[in-house]
Parts: structure tokens; sequence; C-alpha cells
């Protein structure tokens, strides 16, 4: 078949329009081309091809080129298809250039596969030696409705509603209807309305009436012409949602742990409710030492493993040995009698039972074709982390450093461990059939939510174990003499300390972030949406050295450090012992420890002159002291422990390590003893240093390196992006969001705006996520009795109530509270199950610090919250379930 190709596009000099085809044969074989172009006047090109006739289906998109090189690529995320089920000997397209819509999000899986979900039909096909086809964006189809079209000829309904011409769903937000064009005479004049599938009532499109004028055309030839994107004048989608970590479900069948059965169950509470979207969070395997500090969700030791603490052993074949199964019926409900998470034993319990049903199920399993699939598709990670597995509990240690052999990675020698007859090969085999268990089912959670129209929300963290399968694999993507974390803010006073290896984005962009596509590409096999954790590190990550425990020490990274010259011209003069190294005199000593300043001086300092002093070498870095006291908790160890932290953190500059005579202000040292004894003008001089550096400075820079990442990866697959933008925020963040049509997260009680005490939920942007309250904080009614002092406020002004806010938070209040989130302009309003259920008084749990999820200022915090009812009581409970769906729907959601 002979196909031709015409596209309205005005170059400037020197450049051409190609286009680049993929056809694709009945056996599935891809053939590729790039068809250049050619055109009289610059503003109409045209080309032609020829396919053979086996080829079923051409893909193709356009691009510029000056001088060889693409200079303007077509916006691809929805390439263009072409089915060649035509009789005709001759196709000819008519396409439009397609830039990227400012509406990116209507384009998501999140909205084509659950929100404004269409089953996708055949391209329809008019009889006749000569036919049209025009196909249409329409991104913005109701649920329930479907695209027609009526126009000015009989063909198309001659204006009559009843009589319009339906179009068919083709792919994603992409619509078609075709004609006979011998029932077509002269210009056709026509418009798209909207009709319900149930009332018949057409919506019509905001737009003058279409103009389609017949080309020229032979006998036994097909047109495709495609026609300006359709704009419908609906309100803006709105839709509500729940979050709340898998491991905190709680169902008849869970094993003392959510697993994926229990997430498939709350897709269906949540889609009863009228809520459309599903938010949890990371659910990889973060299995270092199998204790309870494995708890963290987002120290994974794979970006690609999920954690087989989500296995829904429900959902497996059956024990055969039933003495076994009676044992664990037992074990289940032990452990689902507990009020939270003992994760050491909901682990050993889950991982037993694997290991059992392995040695029954794997010869039936490893011949199936679905398995040896799963294993094709997934092998350049799943080998490599099946060896890690495998060496971790040989050795003892996730630390590779550590082993007797393979502390490199060598991927030949890696491959030998899994060859039949090697002692190792039995247990690889079982961590990959592990996570195959874990793939299907979560697989099956994904198609369940579409079905439902629920969108499943997933959760990339900003880092990665330093004892992870990548470090070990892929070490140039690290930086690993250094501790990525987040500076001080509303989580934390002394800044957090993650402990994760920071990225070696050089590296990284050398081969076009293919790590983090990898990653991404990874997630949208699962999920429709995803939370970008710490969004800033994608601009600039808070950078630790591994000799701190705190993050005060820490400087973002890439920055602009400074210049000696370029701080003194400020008008303060550099003296850089007294900055930049711990500044200890007597009366700081007694400030901070009281009758104990004698021990500290004879113990851990060295007196220096002018009656400063110096830490002793055995104690002059923060993990020196941590590993003196090592686990004592007892009050005088934290009271002297604490106290030397604070003395190592006590300076005014940070040297860089790339450039030693450049410097970093500490940040929020004027809340420091050092600055205590600045005089004034030097006091002022170093405010002015410390604005200008972490509020100016680096908007332009900073604007640059993320541009650099983010474009790839948020066109890495169609997943709803959406953002964790907390914290210490740049200007330049909100240029990037917006440029790329990212989700903000909103949280009223952290306004973005430095003057609010709290944000005005009606200024929330459309492109954005409104909650209450996320895991990192205490819930609503937490908060509510923590903070009684910014409650009280909240209650008068925000919520104009007049007297004494009640305490404990009363389920009206809470409902109010709700109600004013859910009516805010944002796209997605998704809060906690914990703040959902505060809206009733019966349900919910009585003790809020008990639902607190994490405490960011402890790192060794325990994760082990879970629902104090499970997902079938939360189902049976007529009465919350209405008044939630209620809400939901009152306000437009």
């Amino acid at each position: 078949m002979n196909i031709g190709f015409q596209i309205a596009y005005r170059t400037n000099w020197g450049e051409s329009v190609r286009a680049c085809l993929t056809w694709i044969t009945k056996t599935g074989k891809e053939n590729h081309e790039d068809l250049e172009l050619s055109t009289t006047d610059g503003a109409v090109w045209r080309g032609e091809t020829s396919v053979p006739s086996s080829a079923t289906e051409v893909r193709y998109t356009y691009s510029v080129r000056k001088e060889g090189a693409a200079v303007r690529q077509e916006w691809n995320i929805i390439p263009r298809v072409l089915p060649l089920i035509t009789n005709s000997r001759r196709l000819q397209t008519f396409d439009r250039w397609r830039d990227q819509p400012a509406e990116t999000y209507l384009f998501s899986s999140a909205f084509t596969e659950a929100f404004l979900r269409h089953e996708t039909q055949p391209w329809p096909t008019a009889d006749g030696e000569r036919t049209l086809t025009v196909r249409v964006f329409a991104p913005e189809v109701p649920e329930g409705q479907t695209l027609a079209v009526l126009g000015s000829q009989p063909v198309v309904g001659e204006w009559q509603q009843g009589r319009e011409l339906r179009l068919a769903p083709i792919g994603p937000c992409e619509w078609a209807f075709s004609l006979d064009l011998s029932q077509v005479s002269g210009t056709l004049e026509y418009k798209y309305v909207t009709v319900d599938n149930a009332s018949g009532q057409t919506t019509w499109e905001l737009h003058d009436n279409r103009l389609l004028t017949q080309a020229r055309s032979e006998r036994q030839m097909a047109l495709v012409v495609e026609d300006e994107p359709v704009r419908l004048p609906f309100a803006p989608w709105r839709g509500a949602g729940c979050v709340i970590p898998v491991f905190s479900l709680r169902s008849e069948h869970s094993y003392g742990v959510g697993d994926f059965g229990d997430l498939r169950r709350m897709v269906d509470w949540v889609a009863m409710t009228g809520m459309r979207a599903l938010q949890i969070l990371p659910v990889n395997d973060t299995t270092l030492s199998g204790k309870w500090t494995d708890s963290y969700p987002y120290n994974s030791i794979s970006i690609f493993a999920l954690h087989p603490l989500y296995a829904d052993l429900e959902a497996l074949p059956q024990l055969e040995d039933a003495a076994m199964r009676t044992a664990y019926r037992g074990i289940q409900q032990k452990l689902n009698a507990l009020a939270s998470l003992d994760y050491e034993k909901a682990m050993d319990t889950k991982r037993n039972y694997l290991h059992r049903l392995f040695r029954q199920e794997w010869k039936n399993v490893k011949g199936t074709k679905a398995y040896k699939q799963f294993f094709a598709d997934n092998e350049e990670w799943l080998i490599p982390y099946a060896a890690f597995c495998y060496l971790r509990d040989f050795y003892g240690t996730p630390n590779f450093r550590q082993w007797k052999t393979l502390r490199t990675y060598n991927a030949k020698s890696v491959e030998k461990l899994m060859k039949r007859g090697a002692e190792s090969a039995d247990e690889m085999d079982f961590f990959c059939y592990v996570q195959y268990i874990l793939h299907e089912q979560l697989s099956d959670v994904q198609r369940h939510a579409r079905e439902k129209g629920v969108t499943l929300k997933g959760d990339i963290p900003i880092g990665i174990s330093r004892d992870s399968v990548e470090a070990w694999t892929e070490p140039h993507y690290f930086n690993l003499d250094g501790q990525a974390g987040a500076p001080p803010d509303y989580f934390s006073t002394n800044g957090q300390n993650w402990g994760f290896p920071t990225y070696n984005w050089q590296a990284m962009l050398k081969d076009g972030c293919r790590w983090w596509r990898r990653r991404f590409e990874k997630m949208a096999r699962y999920f429709d949406a995803y939370r970008i954790d710490h969004v800033l590190g994608f601009f600039r990550i808070w950078e630790i050295p591994l000799n701190s425990v705190h993050g005060l020490l820490g400087h973002f990274a890439p920055a602009l450090p400074m210049t000696v010259e370029e701080i003194e011209s400020y008008g303060l003069p550099w003296r850089e012992q007294t900055y930049t190294q711990p500044y200890i005199t007597d009366r700081i000593l007694h400030r901070i420890f009281g009758d104990d300043t004698a021990e500290v001086r004879r113990l851990y300092l060295e007196p220096q002159e002018n009656g400063h002093y110096r830490l002793r070498s055995d104690y002059d870095t923060q993990r020196k002291v941590q590993a003196h006291f090592g686990d004592k908790q007892d009050a005088h160890t934290v009271k002297l422990r604490d106290g030397l932290y604070t003395l190592i953190s006590n300076v005014l500059f940070l040297r860089d390590k790339e450039q030693p005579d450049h410097f970093h202000p500490r940040i929020v040292a004027m809340h420091d003893f050092l600055y205590e004894d600045l005089g004034d003008w030097e006091k002022d001089a170093f405010n002015r240093i410390h604005d200008h550096y972490f509020h100016h400075r680096h908007n332009q820079f900073w604007y640059d390196e993320s541009m650099k990442k983010l474009p790839q990866l948020v066109d890495a697959t169609r997943m709803l992006v959406c953002a964790e933008d907390l914290g210490m925020i740049p200007e330049c963040v909100g240029w990037v969001m917006d440029r790329l049509g990212i989700l903000t997260l909103e949280i009223q009680t952290m306004p973005k705006k430095a003057w609010q005490q709290f944000a005005n939920l009606w200024e929330n942007p459309y492109r954005s996520v409104a909650t209450i309250s996320t895991h990192d904080m205490p819930t609503m009614r937490g908060w509510w009795d923590e903070q009684r002092e910014t409650a009280q406020q909240y209650y008068n002004n925000m919520l104009y109530h007049e007297g004494q806010a009640p305490h404990p938070m009363t389920g009206a209040v809470a409902e109010e509270i709700v109600s004013r989130h859910l009516e805010s302009p944002s796209m997605l309003c998704l809060l906690s199950l914990q703040d959902w259920l505060a809206i009733d008084e019966q349900v919910r749990y009585p003790d809020p610090d008990a639902e607190r999820i994490n405490v960011p200022a402890n790192p060794r915090h325990y994760w082990q919250w879970r629902m104090h009812l499970t997902i079938e009581q939360l189902m049976a409970n007529t009465a919350l379930n209405e008044k939630i769906r209620g809400l939901v729907k009152s306000y437009g959601r």
C-alpha cells in the first residue's frame, strides 16, 4: 500500500521536516523508516512511501531537522497509530503538528485508564471507494458520555439531535469517525457534541462551526484527517481519594500486616465511597537485616523489587500439608490480634510460608509461559537482585563491602551463581519466584482499580540504601562519600539525615537518565499516578558529610559556594579559624551542660588560647561521638551526646569539598552560639549573606539543573506526576512545576507564602493535590491537640468560629475541615484514612497519637501503625460510607 503524508508546519531557513515511521507486520516484526518530506513553500510538507501487504499498522511522528540534527520533536507521549484496515490502494494523511498541550494531565493513564476511561474500539471504516476518516483529540469527554458529530448534511444528522454520528474511541483521548465521500457534497459544516449514554442529552463544543472541504481524491483512496482538538464546556475534573500505607491495612485475611490482597479490598471501599484515587507509600523491598529497622519504606534495597511482606498468602495455592495449614491459621490469628505491626514476626511468617510454597510449587511454575515471560522481561534487574539477596543471607550482612566474594559486582560471576547444580541456584530461584508472585498480585490490583475507575498512586523515594543492589551493581551513579537529607524545617529543627548516598548526576545525564527512566517505566506497570518524594532533590539535594549525624552541617549540592572576597563584600571580615571550626567557650559550655561542664572539659576538650577550647581528636566529629556513647539512652548520656553534637555544629561557614577556598554559610546559624558573639554589624552582614545564599542566589542555576533531568523523567511514562514540594522551596520550583505540568502538594498548615500562617484553600492551583496531613506529620486530630495555640488561631481565623476550640477535636469540626479541603480547586483531594475517619466519633480510634505513622526527627522510628478496624468492618459501616460519599459528591468530586 502507498501512504502519503502531509503536515502543515512553517519552518525556518535551513530546516526540513521528517516523518519517523514504524510499521508492524502480522508477525509482530517492526520496520523503521525516516521519510524526508519536501515542500514548495516552507509551510506544507509532503512525502510518500509504500509498505508491504503484511503490514497491519503504521506508527509515526514528525521531527524538524537542521543540518542533519533534530532541532524540534513533536510531543510524542501518545504516538499516532494508523491501522491499515482499508481496502484502498492508497492512503493519504493530513496531519497537524502536535505540541505538548497545556492539559497534559488529561493524557495521563490516570485519566485515560481510570478517571475518564473509555474502552478503546476498532477504527471506524466507511464503505465506498473514496473514504474520509477524521481523528481528533477530545480528552475531556466525561465518563458515561460519547463524542459525536452533528453537521449540515444528512451523513452527519443535518444538525438534528438524535441523528448525530457517534465517534469511536480509538486510543487514549483520541476519537474518530469515517464517511463515504460519495455522500458528502461541497463544504461540510459540523460541530462535535457529547451524548449522555443514559439520557441522550447533548452538550455542544466551544467552537465555531468547523468546515470540511473535500480534497481531490482518487478512486480506492482513503483520506485520514487530523482535526483540531475538541474543547468542551465542562468544569475541570476533580476527585477525592484516600492515603494509607499497604502495611497499615487490616482485613480478616491479613497475616499481621497489610498485603496486596488487602490493597485490592481497599480499592473496593474507595470506589464504594465515591473516591477515585488510592495513594500508598513505597512498596519496594527494604530487607537489610530482617529486623524491625527494615520497616522504613523509603530505604529500599532495590528500585525494582517488591517487598515480600506484601504477598497475599491466601491468594496462593494451599499448602498440601494439612498440619502446616492449621499451624499457619493459628499464627495468622495471633498476628491479626495485634494492635500494630510486629515487623519481625510478620516477615518471618511470610518468608517461611513462601519457602514451603516454593518447594511445593516451583517445578510447576518455572515452566509456565507466564513465569518465563516475567523472567525475560525483568532479568536485567532480577538476577542481580536474587544474587544480592542470596549473598546478603549467606554472609549475614547487606554491606557488600564486607562480603568475602563479589564485593565488586561482576555479571558473569553472578550468572554462575544461578546455574543448575550451584548451591546458590535454588535460593536465587526462590527470590525470583517471590518477585513473580508479587508482580502478578500487584498487577491484578491495578487492573481491578482501573475497572472500578480508581487510580492507584505510588510513591518513588528520592534515595536508595547505600547497601542496595544498585549501589552494588551501578556505583558510578552515586556519591557514596556523602549522605542525603533535608535542611531544618517544620519536621526537624536539626534537619534530617536519611543516610542515602547522593546521586552522581553527571554520570546519569551522560546516558539520558536511563537509570531513572527504567525506574519510572517499572512503576508504570503497577501505577497510573505517582508521588515524587522530595522533588527538590532534582533541583538540589541536601548533602551531609559522612561524619555527621544531624543535618545542620550539610549544604545544597549542586550549589554555588562563596569566595572569601565575596563574603567580605557583604561587610563581614573573614576569620577562617573562628568561622569554620567549632566555637567553644566557657559561656557556651555552661549554657549547654550546666553542672556537667567540668566533666565535659576534662573528658572531651582541649584548652586553647583566649579561653577557647577544641574537641579532642577522638570526639571531633558527630559520628565519633555517636560511636563513643553507643546505644545508651539514659538521661545523662543523652545530655552529653547531644551537647557535643551541638558544639560540633557551632560554626558559621562550611568549607566546600570540591573547592576548598570556597565556603557555604551554615544554615540557620543565626540560632547558634557563635552568632550570638558577633557584633551587631557582623550579624547584619551574615543575615544578608544567609538570605541571599539560601533564597536568591541559586534560582536560575537550580532551574537549569532541574530542566536537565525532570523533563526526561516526566515524559518517560504516561503516569500522572505529583510531587512532594514541601520544605525550603526556592522560587524556581514553581517555574518548573508549572512548565512541566507536575501537580504540587498543598497543605494549609504549611503555606508556601512566607507571610501566611495558614494557606487559603481557594488559592490552591488546579494542578495540585490538597491534603491535611502526611505520613511525616501528626494526623489532623493529633496536630489539633499538639499545637493547641495554633489550632485555636485556625479555629477562630480559618473556620470563623468564636470562643475556645474544642479538645479533643469533635467530629463536626473534623467534617468542616475535610469539607473545606474537598471544596478547594485542587484537582485531587487526598486525605489519610485517619483524617477521613476523624469525622465519625463512633468509628475513629480514641487515641490520635497512636495513629501517627512517622516522626522524621527520629531516624530509628518504627513504622508499625495499622488501621484499628478491618476493611470488612469499614465496608459494612453504611452510615460512615454514606456520609463520605455524600461529602465527595456535594463538593463536585
